[in-house]
């Protein structure tokens, strides 16, 4: 891997790892001197990270970690069940059998992660996971979608893979039981097992992203998509 492919790959999962935390500065010089590159296929780097949403660009300000504030999180909240329900829908109608070989093998390697308590790695696979569901949905217009609200859903997902107590540990197994039932149910084209699986899913990782946004509550606007299923 070439320098600039390493500076991309590297900022990526720096960002998804919030080891540069949401609303941070990008600063040129140090980037350019940490990855030995100059400024031109930096800025490059900077300006593909802006189109995928990792990163926001301003005139005459550079470039900024994309902001995870309330109002964003407000929005990611209520459209992420919208997109995942319907991305495993179409998943488990369009998939294809070499698609399911690999979404088990991402699987195989989440679990792993996910038991040994490596935060990291089982926030990025848990990410890898879902964008290959996503793949296989073979609609590039929700994985446009799907892609974006990831980067949120996996610097979210650091407090979900960081059990503090014997409850949460509980929650981590049972997301590991619920990967599986999902990638049966996309293997045997079971489209609404797939939706009410990827539903549960979203369920019992919600609470505990909130309160990674803030201790309290979201407004009330913000509900569970369990009680908006019909609006599938």
């Amino acid at each position: 891997m070439n320098k600039k492919s390493n500076c991309l790959s590297d900022l990526r999962e720096r960002i998804l790892s919030q080891d540069i935390a949401p609303g941070s500065g990008m600063d040129e010089v140090s980037l350019s001197a940490h990855y030995e590159i100059s400024r031109t296929p930096l800025r490059e780097i900077l300006h593909r990270l802006a189109g995928d949403g990792y990163v926001e660009i301003e005139e005459n300000r550079g470039a900024r970690v994309s902001s995870m504030d309330l109002s964003v999180m407000r929005v990611f909240f209520q459209t992420a069940p919208l997109v995942y329900s319907t991305i495993a829908r179409l998943a488990a109608e369009n998939r294809t059998g070499q698609q399911v070989d690999v979404l088990k093998s991402t699987q195989v390697s989440f679990a792993a992660a996910a038991r040994a308590g490596d935060t990291a790695d089982a926030a990025l696979l848990n990410h890898q996971f879902h964008e290959q569901i996503g793949q296989m949905a073979q609609n590039p217009y929700l994985l446009i979608s799907l892609k974006r609200m990831l980067i949120d859903h996996t610097r979210l997902s650091q407090t979900f893979f960081r059990p503090q107590s014997e409850a949460d540990s509980a929650r981590i197994a049972k997301s590991i039981d619920q990967h599986d039932a999902m990638i049966a149910a996309i293997d045997a084209r079971e489209p609404a097992l797939a939706i009410d699986l990827t539903l549960r899913h979203w369920d019992l990782s919600r609470d505990q992203m909130e309160k990674y946004v803030r201790p309290d509550p979201l407004p009330l606007d913000v509900i569970s998509m369990k009680d908006r299923r019909n609006a599938i």
